[in-house]
């Protein structure tokens, strides 16, 4: 069983002693119930991780380690930025939470023509704020060495430039869609230098936003024959982008 992994401001050098604390030092402590000679792994959530020996339990809180190994872990490539529009409120942070664990490198909340959910004023810094920590549990859950970004709600606007910047730089932007004919094993993800994967609402991506999309380059895919739900859409095609590139590959 691979060590559990707490996120801290800043990992410490090789023999280096330090105290996890606060509210990781209590689920340490508290809820995985660590306890010295005990092996656990820190990072920043930035890519720099640690592997660490427990030397005591000093609070309910708070741990000592001491670092017996430091490393960088470098981003996958091709990165891959998931568009997702914004789903109904009880299934929300279930699709942040299995796109993490199925590697996503950044998330950007859509306000799709077809949302049912309106993010607007105070609701939309809320849910970027719950779309935050949801990432950052579920990465420290799939022991990822990288926290997802998290970012908008944007507009259709704001996802055409995403999509353009994207395929102007030599990536490739796909849209899921039902009634596609192109399956996403068909789009040549292997050498793209990005990922620009383009999920809709439970009512499907309007079709003017579908021409708008087509237009600046994205390939408009099905990922196989059943009609998935927007909350599960993502981790499936992250996983097949995962076995297509490189990204999966031992690091």
């Amino acid at each position: 069983m691979t060590p559990p992994l707490f996120w801290v401001d800043e990992v410490p050098g090789v023999d280096a002693l330090a105290d996890l604390a606060g509210t990781e030092g209590h689920h340490a402590v508290t809820v995985t119930r660590i306890v010295a000679g005990d092996r656990i792994t820190v990072s920043d959530g930035d890519g720099t991780v640690a592997d660490a020996d427990v030397e005591a339990t000093l609070a309910k809180d708070r741990l000592r380690y001491r670092v017996v190994s430091r490393r960088v872990v470098p981003a996958p490539r091709p990165s891959v930025t998931l568009v997702q529009a914004l789903p109904k409120s009880d299934r929300s942070e279930l699709t942040v939470e299995l796109a993490t664990e199925a590697g996503v490198d950044r998330i950007v909340a859509w306000q799709s023509a077809r949302c049912v959910t309106r993010w607007v004023g105070s609701r939309a810094e809320k849910g970027i704020r719950k779309w935050t920590s949801t990432a950052a549990t579920a990465a420290k859950q799939s022991r990822r060495p990288r926290i997802p970004v998290v970012e908008g709600p944007v507009g259709t606007p704001g996802v055409r430039e995403i999509v353009a910047d994207a395929v102007g730089a030599d990536g490739v932007a796909v849209v899921l869609h039902e009634s596609a004919t192109q399956p996403l094993a068909d789009v040549p993800v292997h050498d793209a230098t990005s990922v620009v994967l383009v999920v809709g609402p439970e009512g499907g991506v309007d079709p003017g936003e579908l021409d708008d999309l087509r237009a600046l380059g994205a390939h408009v895919v099905r990922l196989g024959p059943e009609v998935l739900r927007t909350s599960t859409a993502a981790a499936v095609a992250l996983g097949a982008i995962g076995v297509r590139t490189d990204r999966w590959s031992a690091r």
